[in-house]
Parts: C-alpha cells; sequence; structure tokens
C-alpha cells in the first residue's frame, strides 16, 4: 500500500487561455520548472516522470529540454480525462518502493489555438476503427457530447434529473472561477437566466454545459513523505489511489451495457475506499472530473456521497457552494478555470490542503480528487 508514503511537495502551472505563444513543449517545461521552484528541489534531482498518453512531448523530449539528469522510472496513463489522478498513482507508488526519488507529472494542452481547436468540428458519421463506436456513429453520435448528452437524458429519465441540477453545477463552478484570477472565466459572471438561454451543443447540454477549451499546462512534484517535510510547503500526503472500469464498459457511451449509469467510478471508488482510512463522510472538499456537467451528479452518487439518483437533488441549497454540503471543484475546473485534462483540479486540492486557495474551505483537511466518469478512470484521496 502508498498510504501517507509519499506527498506532493510542489505544483506549478502557466497561464490559462486562447492562442498562448508558447509551444505545447514550452508549455509543459514552465509548469514542470514552476513546480519544482515550489517545492524548492532541484531540476537534477528529478529522476521519474510520468504523462498522458495523449500528452504531444514525450518524456525524452521533456527531459532534454528542461536539462534532467537520468530518469529511472517514466510511465504514461491512458484515456484522457481519466489520466490525471493516474499519473500522481504511478509516482506514488514508483516514489514509495525506491524506483525513483522525485517524481514529476505533468499535463500540456493547446487546444483553444490554431489547427488544435475544437477537433471535434470537423468529425463526420464516417466508421472508424474502434468497433463500439461504429453502431452510433451513423446516426450523428459523433463527439463527446453526442456521446453524455444521450446518457443525460437517460438519467433525467430514470431519476428526475432536471436542467436545472445541471445549472446548478455550472452557476457553483462559475462562481469559483470569479473569485479566481487565473480562471479563464474570472470576469464573466453567469445567472440562471444565462445559463438557461445558452445555445444548444446536444440537447439536453447546452454551452455552460461543456468545458473550456484551454491553452495551458499544470504540473505536481511527487516525493517521499520525510522529504516532503523538508521543501517549501506544507505536504500533501498522497492517502489512497484507485484506478477501475466495469466489466461491460464501453469508452464514453456504456450504450449497451446492462446498466448505462453506473459508470467507472463506482469501480474506481471500490478500489480507492478499500485502501483508505478516509471514507466519503470524511471528505472535506471534492475535485469532480467536470468535461460536461452531468458527470457531477453521477461522480457524486459513484464516489458515495449520495445514493443512486440523488446526485442531481445534492446539488440543491447550494451544497457544491463554499460552505455547502461538499464544496466541489473550488477553483472554477473544467467548465469555468481551465480544461486541461483535469490536471488543475489535482493541484486546487493541493491548494486547498495547503490553505491557499482563492475559495478556501476552512480547516479542509481531505480531499478527493477525480478522473473522467464514462472513461477508464482513477481517483486519489489526498491529506494534509
Amino acid at each position: 500500500m502508498i498510504k501517507d508514503r509519499t506527498a506532493i511537495a510542489g505544483i506549478g502551472q502557466t497561464p490559462f487561455g486562447k492562442q498562448l505563444r508558447e509551444s505545447e513543449l514550452q508549455l509543459a517545461c514552465n509548469a514542470i520548472l514552476n513546480a519544482l521552484d515550489d517545492a524548492g528541489i532541484a531540476l537534477s534531482e528529478v529522476d521519474g516522470l510520468a504523462s498522458y498518453t495523449q500528452e504531444a512531448n514525450n518524456e525524452v523530449e521533456v527531459a532534454r529540454n528542461l536539462g534532467l539528469g537520468d530518469i529511472c522510472y517514466f510511465s504514461q496513463v491512458g484515456y484522457g480525462g481519466g489520466a490525471g489522478p493516474g499519473v500522481i498513482g504511478h509516482l506514488a507508488m514508483a516514489v514509495a518502493t525506491g524506483q525513483c526519488r522525485v517524481g514529476v507529472a505533468w499535463r500540456s494542452r493547446k487546444r483553444a489555438s490554431g489547427a488544435v481547436r475544437r477537433p471535434w468540428s470537423k468529425s463526420n458519421s464516417a466508421l472508424l476503427e474502434t468497433v463500439a463506436v461504429n453502431y452510433t456513429r451513423p446516426f450523428g453520435v459523433i463527439r463527446p457530447v453526442d456521446e453524455i448528452g444521450l446518457l443525460t437524458r437517460r438519467y433525467m429519465h430514470e431519476y428526475g434529473a432536471t436542467r436545472d441540477h445541471l445549472a446548478n453545477v455550472a452557476i457553483a463552478q462559475r462562481k469559483y472561477a470569479n473569485n479566481n484570477p487565473d480562471a479563464q472565466m474570472y470576469a464573466k459572471t453567469m445567472s440562471r437566466e444565462d445559463y438557461m438561454a445558452a445555445r444548444w451543443i446536444a440537447k439536453p447540454l447546452c454551452l455552460f454545459d461543456n468545458c473550456l477549451e484551454t491553452d495551458g499546462a499544470l504540473a505536481a512534484v511527487v516525493v517521499r513523505a520525510d522529504r516532503a517535510h523538508d521543501c517549501k510547503h506544507r505536504p500533501v500526503f498522497i492517502h489512497a489511489w484507485g484506478q477501475g472500469f466495469h466489466a461491460q464498459h464501453q469508452t464514453m457511451q456504456n450504450f449497451f451495457c446492462d446498466d448505462p449509469l453506473r459508470g467507472p467510478a463506482w469501480v474506481t471508488a471500490r478500489q480507492l475506499y478499500s485502501q483508505s482510512d478516509i471514507q466519503p463522510a470524511d471528505v472535506d472538499v471534492a475535485q469532480l472530473y467536470d468535461a460536461f456537467t452531468p458527470l457531477v451528479p453521477l461522480s457524486l452518487e459513484g464516489y458515495g456521497f449520495c445514493g443512486r439518483g440523488e446526485g442531481g437533488a445534492f446539488t440543491e441549497n447550494g451544497n457544491l457552494e463554499t460552505g455547502g454540503r461538499l464544496p466541489v471543484n473550488t477553483s472554477g475546473g473544467g467548465l469555468s478555470e481551465a480544461y486541461v485534462h483535469g490536471f488543475n483540479l489535482l493541484t486546487e486540492g493541493v491548494r486547498q490542503l495547503r490553505g491557499t486557495s482563492n475559495n478556501q474551505v476552512p480547516n479542509a483537511a481531505t480531499c478527493l480528487v477525480t478522473g473522467g466518469e464514462g472513461v477508464p478512470t482513477g481517483a486519489l484521496i489526498l491529506r494534509r
């Protein structure tokens, strides 16, 4: 078990925005340099690297451009938004078992610039090599938002969730972003009327149910727990980590499963909590992957904060806001801070436990960070 044997000692990021001048490689290197400076650890000490399979910059290029020394451990985790907790979990295992001493994980993207902007806009109904999606593509289910839109309809039909519940998620996170100068939506308020008037993207999902398109990069430094006490900031311990997907899983869709609404979060949660002294009732703040608003109520259910079908109602009465039952995505998340495949959820979790968040939850001592629901995913429990 890795329980509390390692800690996140440093976090770093670049500015978030559109049309940033730097390349993805430059952004990655800048974020890593910022994270190492935040930890007070020299470049020469880094000997472990972990990233996403969808990362455009491989370990060799990053190591050479930063001038790192010998690398003793490297790994990648797949499935895009499901990978964030996994890259930290991989480093925690590597550091805890002595495969490396100082591990760095990062994610760099330029999804708001030039030719890579909105890749789904040029998609069509042509069949792909991935067999599962070919059953739905000819009928117009092409983009991730189309797939999530169908699941959302099913969720609404089964349990009575409404667009007001989705609005609760979007509005809560926009409020957090309005108090976070680093957020892309810092200066853009949103009312319920604004939400309801927004254009459709894939009914029942409107513009504000979708994550942002963002240029930017983030990084984190993982070391042994005893080493973390000597770094610049209060250590944030990696208490537990889990990954999972269920037996009938079909990435993003789950349309043909016996239970389409019981996603990978349920398997991941079982693995996570089996290794943890911290259970759902003990979590002070959560950073739940939010490429689309309905993923938040689905994750609330999967990770045990409410019963099956109760995720929509959980969003009521300000429960997701500071002072609510469970503050969620307190930097603004992928909906209103930045969308960098969920890595900013991790860095915000660290800030909460350091006590340095712009939307600080009083006395926050435990935090759940999750990857994307709908894809093979992962989750972390952090503690101070």
